[in-house]
């Protein structure tokens, strides 16, 4: 997880074709593929579920790539398990969307998955800070969820170097939400090392381009 590296968000993807669009970014090198599960509560839009990740885990596998689900849902503790069975080899739940995150992050750790914590853009750091050392990673949202195409608040990168400061060296620091090849070079100096990025990537005419050229800026490996 302290590797640099580009995550291509399917949330961007053509759901139509998305074991294409992910055999793109697969062969141009990207080796953790974001997968986003909205619920129509905790954020406005609802995705996909555990049926379509299952779908990618082979996939992934014989790419040696790693499916990172971040799960904008509400109670995520009661869904936890599903998607970790589904092939999720990591889960991240956000600390506003239950009143028991040690709860839902254990639930993570028993299923296997490796585990991490979002918080949004108005949310305080010191959120994660009493379950830091038992985190893999910890996802400072650039934008506000629920939706691909927004642009970095630019507040958040200040927050990132903050987080970095406050979490142990051995976690992860991801962030997610306008990501793109001027925005990767600013959260890497901020000290992010995994950079989620959606339309940057899959709303370009050539994804797999696209992705070689964030990961080029971030200095991802």
């Amino acid at each position: 997880m302290r590797s640099v590296r580009v995550e291509p968000s399917i949330l961007s993807a053509d759901f139509g074709r998305l074991r294409e669009q992910v055999k793109l970014v697969l062969d141009a090198g990207a080796r953790m593929i974001h997968v986003d599960v909205m619920d129509g509560h905790f954020v406005p839009q609802i995705t996909l579920g555990p049926v379509v990740l299952s779908s990618l885990r082979e996939q992934a596998d014989a790419a040696g790539a790693v499916l990172d689900v971040h799960l904008m849902i509400e109670r995520p503790e009661r869904h936890v398990a599903e998607f970790v069975k589904a092939g999720a080899h990591s889960v991240t739940v956000h600390a506003e969307a239950t009143p028991h995150l040690a709860y839902a992050t254990a639930l993570v750790r028993e299923g296997g998955a490796a585990v991490g914590v979002a918080i949004n853009p108005a949310t305080p750091i010191e959120a994660v800070a009493e379950l830091g050392g038992e985190l893999d990673l910890v996802l400072c949202m650039t934008i506000n969820p629920g939706w691909a195409g927004q642009r970095l608040i630019e507040h958040t990168i200040e927050k990132t170097r903050r987080l970095r400061q406050l979490l142990p060296a051995h976690v992860a620091l991801q962030v997610d939400g306008g990501v793109d090849v001027d925005t990767a070079p600013r959260c890497r100096q901020a000290g992010a090392n995994l950079f989620v990025a959606g339309s940057a990537v899959f709303g370009s005419p050539d994804p797999a381009a696209a992705y070689l050229a964030i990961a080029a800026a971030a200095g991802a490996v």
